[in-house]
């Protein structure tokens, strides 16, 4: 796989917190370290967008509601918000 490189800049706070990570033994590197955040960030997306996806998918197949859109919109965040405790 080719890579191309990519320079980034940060608090020193920052690039301390990367090479603890990196001593700890998991990564073997920085770049290691950021890739694998990038990677997990991806993830992360992709489960947002095919939850989003499947939530439309449900509005539209539900036809039209009695309820306001705040109540709707209320109850669609309560009900995402369970599963993040």
């Amino acid at each position: 796989m080719s890579m191309s490189q990519l320079t980034i800049s940060m608090p020193p706070t920052l690039r301390q917190w990367i090479e603890a990570r990196v001593a700890e033994g998991r990564y073997s590197s920085a770049s290691d370290y950021v890739r694998d955040l990038v990677r997990r960030d991806q993830e992360t997306a992709m489960v947002e967008n095919d939850w989003l996806r499947a939530a439309l998918a449900d509005g539209l197949a539900s036809g039209v509601l009695a309820e306001t859109p705040n109540a709707i919109l209320e109850s669609i965040i309560a009900e995402r918000n369970v599963g993040t405790d």
